[in-house]
């Protein structure tokens, strides 16, 4: 099929490769647990705000995503997956020690004691 100039691309040269599309599924639950973890600004809020069962949520989906695809991945693709997974869980014990520990000097029954989630498996 030709292209003109005016027209644009043809919704093939446009696709994404589905490496990209894999890459993009797993940066998109990334930023979204870093959001939740209070990391970064929500961009339509333009707050920084904390949703820790969401975080584990997001976390939880990533580590699901890496069990289905199992064998089917790339060596590149199980190595992002793998360093996402692990840099998403080491912020996350990290916020609930945050947590424990502000509640401790604040007292038995601090902020966030009683409803911090356990940390993804």
């Amino acid at each position: 099929m030709n292209e003109s100039k005016n027209e644009g691309p043809t919704p093939d040269s446009a696709s994404l490769s589905e490496r990209d599309m894999f890459l993009g599924l797993v940066q998109s639950f990334q930023s979204a647990a870093m959001q939740q973890l209070g990391k970064v600004m929500n961009p339509f809020t333009q707050k920084i705000e904390r949703d820790m069962a969401h975080a584990k949520l997001s976390i939880e989906m990533l580590q699901m995503l890496k069990t289905r695809t199992s064998g089917n991945l790339t060596t590149q693709e199980g190595r992002f997956l793998d360093h996402v997974l692990t840099e998403l869980r080491l912020n996350f014990v990290a916020e609930v020690e945050r947590d424990n520990a502000e509640a401790a000097k604040g007292g038995a029954s601090g902020p966030g004691q009683e409803d911090a989630p356990e940390p993804p498996s």
